[in-house]
């Protein structure tokens, strides 16, 4: 008989002793914040980096009470009614708006999910020379294993260890000779230049930051904990859970927002002290990153680098491809998710399969990959945007939240995130076609 976990909302006291607690309250947030690092982030945080220095690092702080509130707010739907995304979409919103946003997310996930692939295999090349194609099957066979036969619990651990990795890009920053001066200057001190190539920057970076996909896999991982803990139920049906259930949320995505950000901010502030300082101001993927780095910065900076962007990749991928099935068959109403058996969720598994094959053989194609990033980025604005504002206006209705609305600072904030979301789209088309 398989015995489920201890549950991080349950204050345990014998627990407690043994185990900190912060370690047991962090999963959905945590994980969701990493994975906004990955490969393609770390090839945008890079490029602001190398081409303008430490001026970029306000966005970091600018963004973070943005995602976290969206994070929050979209983590809050999942365990208030035991429904991920797109099936409080299902359920309440119009079949077009539906099925338009999963369109827009399996393509901009499946685009972005081999342009993740490709870089992990281009930096495990720099680390062991030899052609590309090896790791990209391995790689991709990997990530399906681990999603499809892996037990959901351990799945989830997991994807926590590799959060871990993260920790390179510290490291990487360490190993930097760091104008702390200008850096503190380029965080707290916003400095706007007028001119379409750091507008275009600012652009990547708050569609970097502020994801879609992020959205549907929080949501969709509070649904599958309420299944793996005996003792959850949606907040809906069990409202006096409420309580340790909504401060769990919090700090598990303050806290792994925080980290997401952070560690965008040491490989920007990496790039800057070192790449920018030499003059190297384009870098056009993350491997490209990891390069430039070795004869400025030295062997241990390369390395670690680079095996950041292996980790952050292996994190990613699935969150990619699990996201985007888990929106595709909640609106189809499929069994979803990784705690069922794949036996008994053979199309949730299949989608997942599927977009991570799809993903892999745009690496063998004639795409251009950093094109191919540039229009998943659009595709991903245009998704935000109306999930954004149906996420608001739902999260505020009773009838879909019961007494667990979105009031005050969090509401206010998810507004403003949502605003300044629309207002990056429109910028970015208008940038788009007026050259």
């Amino acid at each position: 008989m398989t015995t489920r976990p201890e549950d991080p909302e349950v204050r345990d006291p014998v627990v407690a002793t043994t185990e900190p607690r912060l370690l047991r309250v962090l999963g959905p947030g945590l994980i969701t914040g990493a994975s906004d690092d990955d490969p393609s982030g770390i090839a945008t945080y890079s490029q602001a980096g190398a081409q303008f220095g430490y001026a970029m690092g306000w966005t970091l702080l600018f963004t973070y009470p943005l995602m976290s509130a969206v994070q929050m707010i979209a983590a809050r739907m999942g365990r208030t009614t035991g429904k991920g995304l797109a099936g409080v979409l299902r359920l309440h919103s119009p079949a077009w708006l539906l099925q338009s946003v999963v369109t827009l997310l399996l393509v901009a996930n499946t685009i972005n999910l081999g342009a993740d692939l490709g870089a992990m295999a281009d930096a495990m090349t720099l680390l062991v020379p030899g052609p590309r194609w090896p790791f990209i099957l391995f790689f991709s066979g990997l990530c399906i294993y681990l999603q499809v036969f892996l037990q959901y619990t351990r799945y989830v651990a997991v994807l926590k260890w590799l959060t871990l990795v993260l920790f390179a890009y510290f490291a990487a920053l360490a190993a930097a000779h760091v104008d702390w001066t200008k850096a503190a200057a380029g965080i707290f001190i916003p400095k706007l230049t007028w001119n379409a190539d750091f507008v275009a920057t600012i652009l990547a970076v708050f569609g970097t930051t502020i994801s879609p996909y992020l959205f549907f896999w929080q949501a969709a991982e509070e649904v599958e904990d309420i299944h793996a803990y005996r003792r959850r139920k949606s907040l809906r049906r069990e409202p006096e859970q409420g309580e340790a259930a909504l401060a769990r949320i919090e700090l598990d995505t303050l806290v792994g927002m925080a980290f997401s950000n952070l560690v965008a901010l040491a490989i920007m502030m990496t790039t800057a002290a070192t790449l920018n300082a030499q003059g190297i101001t384009e870098i056009r993927t993350s491997a490209d990153a990891a390069a430039a780095l070795k004869p400025i910065a030295g062997e241990f900076a390369f390395i670690v680098f680079t095996l950041g962007i292996v980790g952050t990749g292996l994190l990613a991928v699935p969150v990619l491809a699990g996201s985007a099935a888990y929106a595709l068959g909640e609106s189809r109403k499929w069994p979803v998710g990784f705690s069922r058996d794949w036996q008994k969720a053979k199309a949730f598994y299949g989608t997942v399969a599927l977009a991570t094959l799809v993903g892999m053989v745009i690496n063998f194609t004639d795409i251009n990959p950093i094109r191919a990033l540039f229009w998943s980025a659009v595709l991903n604005g245009a998704a935000a945007v109306p999930v954004m504002i149906a996420m608001m206006i739902l999260a505020t209705r009773e009838s879909v939240m019961g007494a667990f609305i979105v009031t005050g600072s969090l509401k206010w904030l998810g507004w403003t995130a949502t605003l300044v979301m629309a207002a990056t789209v429109l910028a970015m088309v208008v940038t788009t076609f007026t050259g």
